[in-house]
């Protein structure tokens, strides 16, 4: 295994835990399902969203297999989602002035699934420029 592959990713996760860990008493706070849609929401989907696709882009240079490709999106996916989890718990019990939102873990994981669909889509486009 190279880690070299993964230096971004563990990068973006430091990003990810710096800003998910800033005190947050100057952000409105969700009261319902409909506000979701706020800039804070978009901001975690695209957190999210970046860390997929980074995890997506180290495993295609470690496994470039592609019967380990399943496994290399599974793997991405779960690790991603157990993160946004993990920051919603850190941000309950651990930083100060946060608060848990269970629709910042729904727009996490909807990042997740955002940043593999993104990652299929830059590399369908490589590959179709190679291609041609």
């Amino acid at each position: 295994m190279h880690l070299k592959n993964f230096f971004p990713v563990f990068l973006w996760v430091l990003v990810i835990l710096v800003l998910t860990g800033l005190p947050g008493n100057y952000f409105p706070h969700i009261t319902s399902f409909w506000d979701w849609l706020s800039p804070d929401k978009l901001i975690h989907l695209l957190m999210f969203a970046v860390l997929v696709f980074l995890f997506m882009i180290a495993n295609s240079k470690q496994y470039n297999y592609r019967n380990k490709r399943y496994y290399y999106i599974i793997g991405s996916l779960f690790i991603s989602i157990f993160l946004g989890a993990l920051t919603e718990i850190l941000q309950k019990f651990v930083f100060i002035g946060r608060h848990a939102n269970i629709y910042d873990f729904y727009a996490n994981t909807l990042g997740c699934f955002l940043g593999i669909i993104l990652f299929f889509i830059v590399q369908k486009k490589i590959i179709k420029k190679i291609k041609s």
